[in-house]
């Protein structure tokens, strides 16, 4: 069974995500923040991390810096729900050609069910299918 890290400051949000992931037979492990989220890595090993770009203390961006750091291997899905006023994009438009963050999966919140498990087929490609 695969294992997947979701790192969401929202509660709300999290326990939605763990509950798709559950519904898919996937291992779950759910935390609040950045910190905890490098602490959960340093303790045990994912097959998936699915990462909030916007959360306070360490954003999205920085933890997936650090992630890549102590494992370049781990396909990383990531989440955020926030506009840019002017031109009505988000953040997930431009990540992809942020030096230091391509090959991340993309996914817009909210979502619903096939497109979460759309986006870990494209993270995780065979492995999804473990």
């Amino acid at each position: 069974m695969a294992r997947v890290l979701v790192i969401d400051d929202e509660p709300y949000v999290r326990a939605t995500i763990v509950a798709g992931l559950k519904a898919l037979r996937f291992e779950v492990v759910a935390v609040e923040s950045g910190r905890s989220g490098l602490k959960a890595l340093e303790d045990s090993s994912f097959d998936l991390a699915m990462i909030d770009i916007y959360m306070p203390e360490m954003d999205g961006v920085q933890l997936i810096k650090a992630l890549r750091a102590c494992n370049p291997n781990l396909p990383i899905i990531a989440m955020s729900g926030v506009m840019f006023r002017t031109s009505g994009r988000s953040v997930l438009d431009v990540l992809p050609m942020t030096p230091g963050l391509s090959g991340i999966t993309c996914l817009p919140k909210p979502f619903r069910p096939k497109e979460l498990q759309q986006a870990i087929q494209d993270a995780m490609g065979d492995m999804a299918q473990s």
